[in-house]
């Protein structure tokens, strides 16, 4: 189902945050089935806001549980998001993900309120357009798990992983695109990579860090 931001504001407005599309309450993340191969997790554990190397592939036998509950949060049409979309949608297809989308081009802090108030389980993010938004609110509600990709937050919380490569880590707060910006480098192949990965980090507990993928 694909909410629009826009609906999502007129019920929170009209009849409280209760009445918001999606699941009943938050919960605590689900556990993963299966566990990263070696190479995924560092010898020690990472400090917060590391940029951490996973092995190639480590992450593959991290399975999310039938059911997760996420919401894709998205802004813009330009290829490199429409792949990262595609992408998020392709796993959820997969692994029986329990998705639903917010379009948040009308206003970007109204979208991350509105997927915050469906009480998902991951909040995951394509789009540059999005970074400076999600530093201002994401700090304020530790509670709430967000992954960024093909993007990351300048000075991550707790809460907020990031996945990155090279042609990619757009960084917000003024710091710009990175002078290796390539929209080539959105290739479906690394932006489901990308996905996998990223949900892996977050759901065995290695999180507020960026994973740089080779």
């Amino acid at each position: 189902m694909t909410t629009t931001v826009a609906t999502l504001a007129a019920l929170i407005l009209l009849a409280g945050c209760s009445t918001t599309p999606g699941w009943s309450e938050i919960r605590p993340v689900p556990s993963p089935v299966g566990s990263p191969a070696a190479g995924f997790f560092p010898a020690t554990p990472p400090a917060p806001e590391s940029t951490l190397s996973p092995s190639p592939g480590s992450w593959n036998g991290v399975r999310a549980p039938e059911g997760l509950r996420v919401v894709l949060l998205t802004v813009g049409d330009d290829a490199p998001t429409a792949v990262l979309v595609r992408a998020v949608q392709g796993w959820a297809t997969e692994t029986r993900a329990d998705l639903e989308i917010v379009h948040a081009d009308d206003d970007m802090i109204d979208g991350i309120v509105a997927a915050m108030q469906m009480n998902p389980d991951l909040i995951i993010s394509a789009g540059d357009a999005l970074v400076d938004p999600l530093a201002t609110v994401t700090a304020s509600h530790l509670d709430r798990q967000f992954l960024i990709v093909g993007a990351e937050l300048a000075e991550p919380t707790e809460n907020v992983t990031a996945v990155d490569w090279t042609g990619a880590a757009y960084r917000g707060e003024g710091l710009g695109t990175a002078s290796a910006y390539d929209p080539a480098s959105f290739t479906p192949e690394r932006a489901a990579a990308a996905v996998r990965a990223g949900v892996a980090s977050v759901l065995t507990g290695q999180r507020g860090i960026v994973l740089w993928m080779e």
